[in-house]
């Protein structure tokens, strides 16, 4: 014998998760539209040219006589 409900018991149960989906669904979008704090602070901080001197030097791209002349005239040392 049916008890006259069909699948509106089962939707009952199942709605709260078809929301709880649909809302993590809609914040997760939303998190992925906009930029991450790390991505905005790098665009806006530009390497001076003694950071760029120095990593260089760092990395062994440069030699010490190379880097010495080059960091005096970045500064204006002779």
């Amino acid at each position: 014998m049916m008890s006259g409900y069909g699948l509106g018991s089962g939707w009952m149960m199942l709605m709260p998760l078809v929301w709880i989906a649909l809302v993590a669904a809609g914040i997760w979008a939303i998190a992925r539209l906009l930029p991450r704090q790390e991505a905005v602070r790098v665009r806006a901080r530009r390497e001076s040219p003694l950071e760029i001197l120095d990593r260089r030097y760092a990395r062994g791209e440069i030699d010490d006589d190379a880097y010495a002349a080059a960091r005096a005239r970045l500064t204006g040392r002779r």
